[in-house]
This record gives C-alpha cells, sequence and structure tokens, in this order.
C-alpha cells in the first residue's frame, strides 16, 4: 500500500538530502529571482496578479505594469515552474520526517498529508498556464482565464497552509512524546 511505502521510502538519508536540496533550491529562486522581481513592479505585485479574478481587474494591472513589467512577470512565471518543485517537495519532506517518527492514527494522517504539498503543486501548474496564457497574450484572452488561474492559486494557498500547519502540528506533537518518553 502507498502508506506503508511512505514509512521506509525514501530511505531517511536521501529524504534528508532531497529536503535539504529542495529548500536550497527553494531559498535560491526565491532570492535570487522573485526578489528582485518584487522590486521591479512596485504598485501591483504577483499576488495581486495571481487573485486577480478578472479581465477587468487584469487589465488594470498590466496598464500599470507597462511591457516592461509584463514580461518580468513571464519570466518570474518560468521560473515559478521549477519553483513548485522546490516548495513541493521541500514541505513534502518535512511533513514526512515528522510522520515517520509518530504513531497510529497520526502517522497515517501525516502519511496522507505528505502529498498535500505535490497536490498544491499540481494547482500551481494550472494557475502558470493561465497567467502565462495572460502574460503572452494581454490584450486578448477568455475572461475564465483569470478566474481559472485565481481559483487555482486560492486552492493552492489553502492546500500549502493546510500542509505546512499539519507539520507544525506535528512536530509539537513529536517534541511532546520525546519528552514524554524522556520524563518516564
Amino acid at each position: 500500500m502507498f502508506l506503508d511505502k511512505l514509512k521506509e521510502f525514501p530511505p531517511r538519508l536521501y529524504l534528508v538530502i532531497m529536503t535539504i536540496g529542495t529548500f536550497i533550491l527553494f531559498i535560491l529562486i526565491n532570492q535570487l529571482v522573485f526578489a528582485p522581481l518584487s522590486k521591479l513592479v512596485s504598485t501591483y505585485n504577483v499576488l495581486d496578479f495571481e487573485f486577480a479574478w478578472t479581465v477587468e481587474r487584469i487589465a488594470v494591472i498590466f496598464g500599470v505594469w507597462g511591457t516592461e513589467g509584463i514580461e518580468a512577470q513571464a519570466l518570474g512565471v518560468y521560473w515559478d515552474f521549477l519553483y513548485i518543485i522546490g516548495y513541493g517537495f521541500f514541505i513534502s519532506g518535512c511533513i514526512l520526517l515528522v510522520s515517520r517518527n509518530l504513531s497510529g492514527k497520526y502517522q497515517k494522517i501525516g502519511l496522507y498529508f505528505t502529498i498535500i504539498p505535490l497536490i498544491a503543486g499540481l494547482f500551481d501548474l494550472i494557475e502558470n498556464i493561465n497567467l502565462l496564457i495572460m502574460l503572452q497574450n494581454p490584450a486578448s484572452f477568455s475572461a475564465a482565464v483569470p478566474f481559472i488561474a485565481s481559483i487555482s492559486a486560492l486552492i493552492k494557498f489553502s492546500l500549502l497552509i493546510l500542509g505546512i500547519g499539519f507539520f507544525f502540528i506535528a512536530l509539537i506533537l513529536l517534541v511532546i512524546r520525546i519528552i514524554k518518553n524522556r520524563l518516564t
């Protein structure tokens, strides 16, 4: 079964290396690509774009960004495809590392939660495709495109908050278990 495989695969050392490696990827893209990009377009940022919801709101954002801002954001979206790997596998790795040290129903729930950041990444892919449709043809796109991008972003962020929230709760449970075992 899928859950039984997650208890052992990947081996702990590979899981730690993968988690650290994807964290480094996450940080590098954040600092080298997204941080400078956020300084380039100051009035409206990528979150405003992701959560624009309507063609009219996109038109306002694109009007402020101009051609240079639109091109810069398109580059940022392309980098986001790699960023998905960084955050998805980093958060999943953290959840899996903690969950493997839990037991019973908490471990089982944690093993299921391991895939949540990866599912969030799938919604990020849908979001990115729709963002690129708008960025590559800013004057003409369906009204459904910004809606699909925004709903995908909402689901993505909700799933990521859920996964990160579980990680911290599981980490607290693990620390309590460790302290309890040391006191007995």
